[in-house]
């Protein structure tokens, strides 16, 4: 038996009080890796913010993040059933619904927002999407995940030009994919266009997918509620029209855009933990640059954008935070 299969027999709650312990260790870790990734994201993206509040934006991201991950794998383990009854609200789920009725099929937004993974169970009800899927490190991990997934609808296809042309496929017939675009793509796969106002390596995918087959766009969030009694699924729209714009970096920047603005509702919700910004041009990767060297960067990219802030006045999320210039 799978070992990872203990986590059937567990209740969530037990589990979350284990995520929640493992959060307060690592906080007390300042050089542990995931502590460095936090702070070094959060420099980045919210160097205006006052540094108790930057202190306090990073504990929260990272019990979110625990929870999240532990939450993950709870989903995995139980049938799709125990997912989809963990949701407890849908916000806005007509723009959903015209979604997926469109005859063009619809491409779910998805960034790393949340557990979305307890939103694929939810979303699966509605059609059997076509996935790219592509294996964890570890044959024990990755065929506990894979088992999860192959509960659901959808159609796993790999992350190479077999599986594009899958989803393209499932598009055109006016079915449905789902994708994660904030992951960070080979040079080959991506642009380097504005993230939270820093100009760095974002894929291409979403963006020439709705391009070539002018899918409807709707956004997706599945965030913890605040009593801690289930999630809360968020639906966008997302119908600016250089989101589909043939210009790559036109449409993959649109994209940035319309993540932010998702990111700013929830943002310690979203997984900083992960190295969205190890590809900027001027400083390479920040997670193992010169500390002098990223400090220099920093307030030169904080510089700028304040010279030229109106373009993102309207995305500064609420509550201060994250301080996207």
């Amino acid at each position: 038996m799978n070992p990872y299969h203990i986590f059937k027999i567990v209740p969530l709650s037990v589990l979350q009080m284990l995520a929640r312990f493992v959060a307060w260790v690592i906080l007390k870790m300042p050089n542990a890796s995931i502590m460095r990734t936090v702070n070094t994201n959060i420099a980045l993206i919210a160097h205006t913010l006052p540094n108790l509040q930057k202190q306090i934006l990073v504990k929260d991201i990272i019990y979110h993040q625990c929870l999240t991950s532990i939450e993950s794998i709870k989903s995995w383990a139980m049938p799709p059933e125990w997912s989809i009854a963990q949701i407890r609200d849908v916000h806005n789920k007509d723009i959903l619904l015209e979604g997926l009725a469109s005859p063009n099929g619809m491409l779910a937004i998805v960034p790393h927002l949340g557990t979305w993974e307890m939103m694929n169970a939810w979303l699966n009800q509605f059609g059997s999407p076509t996935i790219m899927y592509k294996p964890v490190k570890g044959d024990i991990t990755n065929d506990f995940v894979l088992q999860g997934r192959a509960r659901l609808n959808a159609t796993l296809v790999p992350t190479d030009g077999s599986g594009v042309k899958a989803v393209f496929k499932t598009l055109k017939q006016g079915g449905f994919s789902i994708v994660l675009p904030d992951h960070v793509p080979d040079p080959s796969g991506g642009v380097v266009v504005p993230f939270f106002g820093v100009e760095t390596l974002t894929s291409t995918l979403a963006s020439k997918l709705a391009s070539k087959t002018k899918c409807a766009l709707v956004g997706l969030s599945c965030i913890r509620r605040d009593d801690g009694r289930g999630f809360d699924i968020y639906c966008y729209k997302l119908d600016n029209p250089a989101l589909y714009d043939r210009n790559a970096e036109i449409a993959t920047h649109a994209l940035n855009k319309a993540m932010q603005r998702m990111i700013k509702d929830n943002c310690s919700h979203y997984m900083w933990g992960y190295r969205r910004f190890k590809h900027i041009p001027t400083v390479g990767n920040p997670y193992t640059a010169d500390k002098t060297l990223l400090t220099t960067f920093i307030r030169s990219n904080q510089d700028r954008h304040s010279a030229h802030n109106q373009d993102s006045a309207n995305d500064v999320p609420h509550n201060n935070e994250c301080n996207e210039q």
